[in-house]
């Protein structure tokens, strides 16, 4: 029995990609794009490019945590909702939460192969962190 669209898209994001590249490989389709909107501005990636930066940011970074608060499919296209915790190679102790990701994506082949990402970064405030935890319970 093949994985759902919810179960492709969530074991990415779930996945410990930043440390294992082939990780990348079993989700993402070999032609996959990725049109993110960060609040550093727009980018435009190709599986080369979110590889790459994967490789990048492994470097930088202990472990990355997620918390998905959602995961709705509809047909082929998947959105999924969370939140990173990391913990940094300068402060190992501490775990703090990153970013958040709002993402759709179209499923091809039955991998990742169009991906639509929002992202903004995480501040202190307390109820921003906490409206993901609520939302789960």
């Amino acid at each position: 029995m093949s994985k759902s669209g919810k179960d492709i898209v969530r074991g990415l994001y779930e996945s410990d990609f930043l440390n294992d590249a082939s990780i990348l490989k079993k989700y993402l389709h070999p032609d996959a794009e990725l049109y993110w909107n960060a609040s550093t501005g727009f980018s435009k990636m190709t599986y080369r490019d979110i590889a790459s930066m994967s490789s990048e940011m492994g470097r930088s970074f202990i472990s990355l945590r997620p918390s998905v608060s959602h995961v709705m499919e509809d047909g082929d296209q998947v959105c999924i909702r969370l939140t990173y915790y990391l913990h940094t190679i300068e402060n190992p102790e501490e775990e703090v939460a990153i970013i958040h990701f709002m993402a759709i994506w179209e499923l091809k082949d039955g991998k990742l192969y169009k991906g639509y990402q929002i992202s903004q970064p995480s501040d202190e405030d307390p109820q921003n962190t906490d409206a993901y935890k609520r939302i789960k319970s």
